[in-house]
């Protein structure tokens, strides 16, 4: 599994993502709100990764034990 460092660096691109398209909606910044919308989605498609991999490897663990 991934350690705790590697799990809040998407976490903080989320959120810096949300805060950047944010700040676009405030300032009108079209390019700003698209920069952070992409932001977000690499980060949550990141930690849809990461949960799957656990999944994964959470099976193969129980697996391991029925053996």
């Amino acid at each position: 599994m991934a350690g705790f460092a590697d799990r809040m660096k998407p976490k903080t691109q989320e959120v810096t993502g949300d805060a950047k398209q944010k700040i676009g909606e405030r300032t009108h910044d079209e390019d700003l709100q698209a920069e952070g919308r992409k932001d977000k989605t690499a980060a949550k498609a990141k930690q849809a990764k990461d949960k799957v991999t656990d999944a994964f490897k959470d099976a193969k663990d129980a697996l391991k034990g029925n053996e």
